[in-house]
């Protein structure tokens, strides 16, 4: 049994055949084949964090895939109220088959993968947020800006915050061998931990990465730009430091003419324009961004079908 807790588990073999069974089943659903991989299995999605995107991805992809979706927050089960964490897995992994968390400390979703009886998925956490990097992968491929037979050739710019994205794209790059820069104001740099493991990932891949606290460095002759949001949930009492500090990170037409020609621009929304992007380029690259949101549909699909296969 696998769970899905963090891309530092998953080889680039592993990652490439979960893409691939993504793409696969995209495929059939596009022709209007809905095969039942999953029939009758049942995914327990536990939010005690809000979204959109992750509730309605995995919901619909499990019932595409002949399955069946129990959303559970933490106000309407025993895991908000006293239940120790470990009770609270061992209950419900006797009645359903997979399990979906999106939760705040990577911690908690260990504990409860760990007495698990089935597999576990990290829909997010503050740490990481594997799912929607194997959504931002399909896209690159899907746009051309990938190929698992020559990752050397492409290059992300991530610029913003050093946060759960951030550091999902280091990992990703080192385990796959592209090149990434991530740029962040001085203080918000990525977790050290998550840094070291990427650099000795990337040792073995031949990923090149590099941390800079400039923008235009990052984002120039990038074949992929990328952020994210400057205030994560749970930190909007730090809304206008956060805005001071980051000025000079907006992704604005200015700084996206530094990539190549035929860059893409990536987003995981939500988009806060004037922030870490302007409306220009937003809706620029409107089709890259909602592609990249539709793709957690399918990259999710793909790697339910390859944990129970």
């Amino acid at each position: 049994m696998r769970h899905f807790l963090w891309l530092c588990d998953y080889t680039k073999e592993e990652i490439k055949e979960i893409i691939e069974l993504g793409f696969q089943i995209k495929k059939e659903t596009k022709n209007g084949v809905y095969k039942p991989y999953l029939k009758h299995q049942q995914l327990a999605m536990i939010f005690e964090k809000s979204s959109t995107r992750t509730r309605v991805s995995f919901e619909a992809g499990i019932n595409q895939l002949g399955g069946n979706g129990l959303f559970l927050s933490s106000r309407d089960i025993q895991l908000g109220r006293g239940e120790p964490l470990k009770d609270t897995a061992r209950v419900i992994t006797r009645m359903v088959d997979l399990v979906m968390i999106r939760t705040f400390g990577q911690e908690r979703l260990e504990e409860f993968a760990e007495y698990s009886k089935v597999p576990v998925i990290n829909g997010l956490t503050d740490l990481c947020h594997p799912v929607q990097l194997l959504a931002d992968l399909m896209t690159m491929i899907e746009f051309d800006k990938f190929d698992f037979n020559s990752p050397e050739s492409t290059t992300v710019a991530y610029v913003g915050d050093g946060n759960n994205m951030a550091n999902s794209w280091a990992v990703l790059a080192a385990k796959l061998g592209f090149s990434l820069r991530i740029a962040t104001p001085q203080g918000y740099e990525i977790d050290e931990s998550i840094r070291v493991k990427a650099l000795e990932f990337a040792e073995k891949s031949g990923a090149k990465i590099e941390f800079l606290y400039d923008p235009k460095a990052a984002v120039k002759d990038a074949d992929v730009v990328t952020t994210d949001t400057w205030v994560s949930m749970g930190q909007e009492d730090e809304k206008e430091k956060r805005i001071n500090d980051f000025k000079g990170f907006e992704v604005d037409a200015g700084l996206m003419s530094l990539a190549k020609k035929d860059a893409i621009f990536l987003h995981c929304l939500p988009a806060y324009r004037g922030y870490e992007v302007s409306e220009e380029v937003f809706e620029n690259h409107a089709d890259e961004i909602f592609s990249e949101a539709e793709n957690r549909l399918h990259a999710q699909k793909g790697l339910m079908v390859w944990l129970k296969k």
